[in-house]
C-alpha cells in the first residue's frame, strides 16, 4: 500500500426503505412549466428548460402570456414561492379534446391544505376567476408503497380514461411520488412503458 496515497473519504449514502408512502397521480401529457411567485408578489413564468415571457418567439404554448394576464390572482392564490405543474390541454401533445389551456400543479398536498383561515387552495380556486383554469393533478392513491396499487391505478386508466379530462379515453400514465426519497417515477401506458428513443428504435 502505498504511503502518499490519501483518498477522499466518500460515505455511502443511507438507504431508503422502499416501503413508505408514496402519491400516485394521473401524468397528463402537455408541457412542463412553473410559476415564481417572489416575496412581495412579482410573478414569472418558466417551461422545462428556461424562464418565459410573453410572445410569439419567447413563451412556451402562451403559458407565460397567461401567468401574465393573471399575476396578480395567481400571487394571492398560491403565495411566494416556485409552482411546478403541467399546461395542458388544446393545441398541446394530447389535447385531451379541450376547447382551453389548464394549469394542473404538482403539489397535492399543498392543493388540499387547510390554512390559518380554515380554507384550502383548492376551494380558494374554485371561488376565483381561475377556477377551471388552475387545479391540481387528480390523486389516485395515496398510502404505502404497493405494486399492486400501481397496476390497479394503470389497469384504471386504461379502462375509464383519463381523470383529468373525462371521457378522453387516451391517457398517458401515472406519476408516483415516494415520500421517503422525495423522488418522482412515471409509468406510461404508451408502447408498454418505452421511452421515446426505445419506442422509436
Amino acid at each position: 500500500m502505498s504511503d502518499t496515497f490519501t483518498p477522499e473519504f466518500r460515505e455511502w449514502p443511507k438507504t431508503p426503505r422502499l416501503f413508505r408512502d408514496i402519491v400516485i397521480t394521473e401524468k397528463i401529457d402537455g408541457t412542463n412549466a412553473a410559476i415564481h411567485i417572489s416575496n412581495d408578489g412579482q410573478v414569472a413564468a418558466q417551461s422545462r428548460t428556461r424562464i418565459i415571457t410573453p410572445g410569439k418567439t419567447t413563451d412556451n404554448y402562451g403559458f407565460a402570456g397567461w401567468v401574465h394576464e393573471n399575476a396578480d390572482e395567481l400571487a394571492i392564490l398560491l403565495g411566494p414561492g416556485l409552482h411546478f405543474g403541467e399546461w395542458w390541454g388544446q393545441g398541446i401533445q394530447r389535447r385531451y379534446g379541450l376547447e382551453e389551456k389548464r394549469f394542473s400543479l404538482f403539489n397535492t398536498a399543498r392543493w388540499w391544505a387547510v390554512d390559518e383561515a380554515g380554507t384550502s387552495l383548492d376551494s380558494r380556486v374554485e371561488q376565483s376567476d381561475m377556477c377551471g383554469q388552475l387545479d391540481a393533478v387528480p390523486v389516485l392513491y395515496e398510502g404505502q408503497f404497493s405494486e399492486d396499487a400501481i397496476t390497479s391505478a394503470l389497469r384504471d386508466l386504461k379502462a375509464d380514461g383519463s381523470y383529468a379530462a373525462p371521457g378522453f379515453m387516451n391517457p398517458e400514465g401515472i406519476c408516483v411520488y415516494h415520500s421517503q426519497t422525495r423522488s418522482v417515477f412515471k409509468v406510461t401506458l404508451d408502447n408498454y412503458d418505452a421511452g421515446k428513443w426505445e419506442a422509436a428504435a
